[in-house]
Order: structure tokens, then C-alpha cells, then sequence
């Protein structure tokens, strides 16, 4: 038998078992609200085993660790979900900036609407003003009425053509300071598997707050540019950071305690490393920036350019059809129309011309307004095709369509990413009942121990005390 003493000690142990169970319930409770937290659980166990004259008894119980319930499958997850959704966030948040600029609204049916001040009420009113100098061209009235519609025109062109360039210019600001953020957190990951390789040299698994702050840092750089992790393949505990390249292999950028290859900002894309190797993005918010500011607002500033060449042109060609040095309505600069368009240098109301002829000729004139709807094709040597209303219609309905695109796969990525993390919580996430219930139980599991103890004091105190008076 353990004897009066012994039975003191292992309650003395329990004491201090139960306690510790007091305080990882009680730290649960206080991280409730902490979303990188995963809840804690005291595994208690055996002191060990005693050969007394009746026997093999226990030393007692004593909390052997304290262990976080995590899941590592679900951590990954919950990471590739993060990312994704991180990467469709920005890629929307960059087309509502888009449409803004465009100054053209998107409906709710996806489609495209141009307001009466949007682009193209801009080229119908400067196509009706051509329209009414054609039919009154000496009215000094439509003569000045037309050039505040050309001038309009070309501002439009130009301020829209300005506005996407910022938003292009904001989002690579963005993803340069993103890729700071990236490699600090490679730091950062590197020096947690540092600690938590120092700290678990004997006791795997037991450095959970360090784990903790390292799994929160894993998904910001999933949220970011889709990083993997893995386990280490030669210690236990440690995780890798990679992504990968165009062909689908990996690079590692922490190993261990190290950052082998910080990522690099080149402003077409990533690279990893001092040898520059390209990173293939595939989710993450640099990811959606990049899809963004290359793809479909490059594609509109492209289509804007082709637009403002075509008008350019068309007009200069019917307004001069003689091609005269300096006479052309418009002068632009052949592949960046958009911002380069203007009226022509000296064309004033007064030295409008609606013909080449004798004066109430309006043969130039007409010859412009008629290009309001005229079809275009690009099979004949034409920029465009169709109308100009129709190719604009068409160019904001495509922008239009990625944009609704855009915002479906945001809101289901939103459902998934959202029910993904409620198995994550349901797992890892801090239950206030379960931890009040597990306070109570400890807590009386605590005053037993402390009652057996008083019951011991009082046994000893008659042995010591009384017996033999």
C-alpha cells in the first residue's frame, strides 16, 4: 500500500493536475474570441507503477501535456480555400475600380448600360453636333457647339484612358507591398519553426501557441500567393513553405529554420529566389491583382485604344478626305489613341470646314455624321467591327460578363470558404459550454483531492498526535 504518505502525495499531485486542467480551460475561454486559436486539452497520465506487498500500484496521475486539437488536413483546406477566395476578393474589388473609372454601370442581368454622360452618349453627342453643323454650317452657334463636343469627346478618351491606368498603377503598387508583407512572413515562419524545433526537442507537439502563430502566418501567405506547406521530411513538427513553378514543381521557400528563396516583385509577375525562377500563381489576393490589371482591364484599355483609333481616323479621313498636310479634325498617336486623341491644333469654330467647296456646302460635314452608322468591319481593313455605338456596347458587355463572372464564383468560393471554417471551429474552435463543463469538473475534481487531503492531515494527526497517551 502507498501508506498514509504516499496516498498525501498522489492527492498532492492530483492537486496540481487538476489546476493545470483549470488553466488550460480557463485559457481557452480567455482566446473564445481568437480566431487563430485552436483549443487546448490536458492529457493526464500515470506517474508510474510501484511493486508493494499487494501488488503493482500507481504513483498517481499528473498532467503528462498540453496538447492543441488541430487537423492537419483541414488546416490545408482552409488555407487553399482562403486563397482562393483572397484571389477572386481582389480581382473583384479592382473591376468595381474599373467600372468607376469607365464611368459605365454594369446592371444587375450583367449587362452593360452607358449612361447619357458615359462614353458613348460622349460619341453620340459629338456625332449629332457634326449632324448639325452639316445641316446649318454657318451657324456660328453649331460651329462652337461642335468643338465643345469634340473636346468632350477627346477628355472623355483621354480621362478614362488616365483613370485605368490608375487602377492598373494601384494594383501593382499593391502586390509590390503584398510581396514585402510575403517575405516578412517567410521570416517569420522560418523563426517559429526555429522556436518550436528548440522547444519540442523532447516533447513534440507541446509548443501550441507557437504553432498557433505559425498557422496563422502559413494561411496570411496562402491568402496572399497561394503557398503550400507540407511536413518536413526529416523533423518532426517542422513544416515546409513552397510553391511552384509554370510546370507544376515545387519551390521551396522555408525550410526548417531558413528562407531559401525570398519572392521577388519583376512587374510582370513573381520569381522566387536569386535565380529568378518564375512563380505559376494560381490563387492567392497577388493573384487575383495580377489577373486583374493584365487581363480584363489591360483588355479594355486595349479595346478603348482600338476605339479612339477607329473614330480618329474615320473622322480625319472623311473630314480630309485629300489627306492635306494639317488639316486632319484629329490628331492621336497609333496604339494609344485612348490618351493621346485630341481636337487638332488650330481647328477653331471659325475655321471649321463643312466643305472643300463653296460656302453652305456641307459635303465634309455629312460625310462625318454619317459615320454614326456606318458598320465597320475588320475583314475590310476597318479597326472594328460594326457600328460604333455597337462596338463600344459590345466592349463594356464583355467587361460586363467578367465582371458577373467574377462576382458568382466570389460568392460561391464565399459559401465554401465559410462552411470549410465552421468544420475547422467545430474541431478547433473554443466551445464556452464545453469549457464551463470541463472548469466544474476540474474544479471538483480539485476540491475532492483537497478533501482527501484534509482527511489524511486529520489520520496523521491522530497517529502522531494521540496515539500512545
Amino acid at each position: 500500500m502507498a501508506g498514509l504518505f504516499g496516498t498525501l502525495n498522489q492527492s498532492v499531485q492530483s492537486l496540481h493536475a487538476q489546476s493545470i486542467g483549470i488553466e488550460v480551460a480557463g485559457r481557452n475561454l480567455a482566446n473564445v474570441n481568437n480566431p487563430d486559436f485552436s483549443r487546448q486539452r490536458v492529457v493526464f497520465g500515470d506517474r508510474g507503477t510501484v511493486i508493494t506487498p499487494q501488488g503493482a500500484q500507481s504513483l498517481g496521475i499528473e498532467a503528462k501535456s498540453v496538447q492543441q486539437i488541430r487537423d492537419f488536413l483541414i488546416d490545408q483546406q482552409v488555407s487553399r480555400e482562403t486563397a482562393s477566395l483572397a484571389s477572386l476578393t481582389a480581382e473583384n474589388d479592382i473591376y468595381s475600380k474599373t467600372q468607376a473609372a469607365l464611368g459605365e454601370s454594369i446592371d444587375s442581368t450583367k449587362k452593360a448600360t452607358s449612361p447619357a454622360a458615359g462614353m458613348s452618349g460622349v460619341v453620340s453627342g459629338f456625332f449629332n453636333a457634326f449632324k448639325a453643323f452639316a445641316a446649318s454650317p454657318t451657324d456660328m452657334g453649331q460651329r462652337q457647339n461642335l468643338i465643345q463636343q469634340a473636346g468632350i469627346l477627346t477628355d472623355r478618351f483621354n480621362s478614362t484612358d488616365e483613370r485605368l491606368a490608375q487602377v492598373q498603377a494601384a494594383a501593382g503598387t499593391n502586390i509590390a507591398a503584398d510581396v514585402a508583407t510575403v517575405n516578412d512572413l517567410l521570416a517569420n515562419v522560418a523563426s517559429l519553426n526555429s522556436q518550436i524545433g528548440g522547444l519540442e526537442i523532447n516533447a513534440v507537439g507541446t509548443a501550441v501557441h507557437l504553432r498557433d502563430q505559425r498557422q496563422a502566418a502559413i494561411e496570411k501567405l496562402a491568402g496572399l500567393i497561394g503557398a503550400e506547406t507540407a511536413p518536413n521530411a526529416t523533423q518532426v513538427g517542422q513544416v515546409d513553405v513552397f510553391v511552384r513553378d509554370g510546370s507544376g514543381n515545387a519551390i521551396t521557400l522555408v525550410s526548417l529554420a531558413s528562407v531559401n528563396n525570398p519572392v521577388n516583385y519583376i512587374g510582370t509577375g513573381l520569381t522566387a529566389g536569386t535565380s529568378g525562377t518564375p512563380i505559376a500563381l494560381t490563387s492567392g489576393k497577388v493573384n487575383g491583382l495580377f489577373k486583374a490589371r493584365d487581363g480584363a482591364v489591360q483588355d479594355l484599355r486595349d479595346s478603348l485604344n482600338t476605339f479612339a483609333g477607329q473614330i480618329g481616323l474615320a473622322v480625319n479621313t472623311a473630314y480630309n478626305p485629300l489627306s492635306t498636310p494639317g488639316a486632319n479634325f484629329f490628331t492621336f498617336t497609333t496604339g494609344s489613341a485612348a490618351s493621346t486623341l485630341t481636337v487638332a491644333a488650330g481647328l477653331t469654330p471659325a475655321t471649321l470646314k463643312a466643305s472643300n467647296g463653296a460656302v453652305g456646302d456641307n459635303t465634309l460635314a455629312a460625310a462625318v455624321a454619317a459615320l454614326a452608322s456606318r458598320s465597320f468591319a475588320v475583314t475590310s481593313g476597318d479597326a472594328i467591327d460594326g457600328t460604333f455605338s455597337q462596338y463600344f456596347s459590345g466592349v463594356v458587355s464583355d467587361f460586363g460578363r467578367t465582371v458577373a463572372s467574377t462576382s458568382n464564383r466570389l460568392e460561391d468560393q464565399s459559401t465554401i470558404t465559410k462552411l470549410v471554417n465552421q468544420q475547422r471551429q467545430s474541431l478547433s474552435g473554443v466551445s464556452m459550454d464545453e469549457e464551463m463543463a470541463d472548469l466544474l469538473k476540474y474544479q471538483r475534481a480539485f476540491e475532492a483531492s483537497s478533501k482527501v487531503i484534509s482527511i489524511i492531515d486529520g489520520l496523521i494527526d491522530i497517529v502522531v498526535n494521540r496515539l500512545g497517551r
